[in-house]
């Protein structure tokens, strides 16, 4: 059993694989091969992973023969690979239909990791928890650095500068590290969310929750964990609350996502222009399509005064951490399923991980949330 580790495309610093996971490998019987410059991106030398006992190959040859192919995003094609192997990654299923069908031309087995259901089960597993913790730290990083002022309050003899007000608009992984960044850089932190039991979550970080009451439609849950669609009516009355608080912010970090739909509204371009001067908005939810009017995903732009950060994979900007989490995540996900008699994974079809994940098997793509109806 053979696992191969891609070198990822320009602009992707990440590695799905550490050379603590290249032994864990090795460990359950398999043998490691990793293409070559595969890690430069996230600080571990070819050294590194040959020493942990790995192989450094060119691609052409480490796809010949490979059974297991991890990747973090998989490339569009992979010419040479054998038929029946497994290729595991952040496959971004919906929006590269064209690459999940060529992976089943192919005969590939292709495990999207970033749809895998948010069960107990399944939370060592999970890669957007692990990459959405580092995002919502290095979304209020980056505020930092873009806003002109210092975070806490500070007494001194020339008088005292007050603390940055920080608004975290969505309260997941994400949302609840940035809440936990802010407040230990001394910002004064509120924030909100349509899923009304995340209000002892806000509290217990430390921060003001802010929410609408007494709304039909208020609890915003969504299946697996992830906020759901809301009321006309709560929706009209988040944006009266929103426009008030989000006036008197100096910093806003947005990250609401539903899952197969565009990134909800939550700041028009009218409470842009309460803001003050200087205020700084990071867009998490920027290549969704974006939570702020006006946020162009990869750019700073400025509007009305406000800089607006369309954030675009900020773990990968934290490489050697998130590279880390994430080849945690795809050796637990594999090593859940393996077979030490067979010597690989075994994913039975009717298990509910498999299900989720699996997008392509025997030249098919069988995944339910990708086949359209006749």
């Amino acid at each position: 059993m053979k696992v191969a580790v891609l070198k990822e495309a320009s602009g992707e610093a990440r590695v799905a694989a550490i050379p603590e996971t290249v032994k864990k490998f090795i460990a359950l019987g398999a043998s490691v091969a990793v293409e070559r410059g595969a890690g430069e991106g996230a600080s571990i030398s070819d050294a590194a992973f040959a020493e942990a006992g790995a192989t450094i190959e060119e691609r052409s040859a480490l796809l010949a023969d490979a059974d297991i192919i991890l990747c973090i995003a998989g490339p569009d094609d992979l010419p040479g690979a054998k038929r029946g192997a497994l290729i595991v990654g952040a496959l971004d299923p919906v929006r590269r239909g064209k690459a999940i069908k060529a992976y089943a031309d192919a005969g590939l087995e292709a495990l999207a990791m970033e749809w895998m259901p948010r069960i107990t089960r399944a939370q060592s597993m999970d890669i957007l928890s692990s990459q959405s913790n580092l995002a919502g730290y290095k979304a209020v990083v980056d505020a930092a650095s873009a806003f002109g002022r210092a975070f806490p309050m500070m007494m001194t003899a020339a008088g005292t500068i007050s603390p940055t007000k920080l608004f975290v608009m969505g309260v997941g992984v994400a949302g609840l590290q940035a809440i936990a960044t802010g407040r230990r850089l001394g910002a004064q932190v509120s924030a909100t969310d349509v899923r009304s039991a995340t209000r002892e979550q806000i509290q217990s970080l430390g921060a003001k929750p802010i929410f609408v009451e007494n709304v039909a439609g208020i609890e915003g849950e969504g299946a697996g964990g992830y906020a759901g669609e809301t009321s006309d009516e709560y929706k009209a009355a988040q944006a009266e609350l929103v426009s008030s608080h989000i006036a008197k912010q100096d910093i806003v970090i947005t990250t609401a996502l539903i899952p197969g739909r565009p990134a909800p509204r939550l700041v028009s371009d009218a409470q842009l222009a309460t803001m003050r001067a200087g205020s700084v908005i990071v867009d998490l939810a920027a290549e969704a399509g974006g939570n702020v009017e006006g946020c162009v995903a990869g750019e700073t732009v400025m509007v009305h005064g406000v800089t607006i950060i369309g954030a675009r994979n900020l773990a990968g900007t934290l490489a050697a951490d998130s590279s880390a989490l994430f080849a945690r995540n795809l050796y637990n996900f594999l090593s859940s399923f393996w077979d030490k008699e067979a010597g690989r994974p075994l994913l039975a079809d009717e298990d509910e991980i498999v299900k989720a994940v699996r997008l392509t098997k025997d030249g098919k793509v069988v995944s339910e949330r990708l086949l359209v109806p006749a």
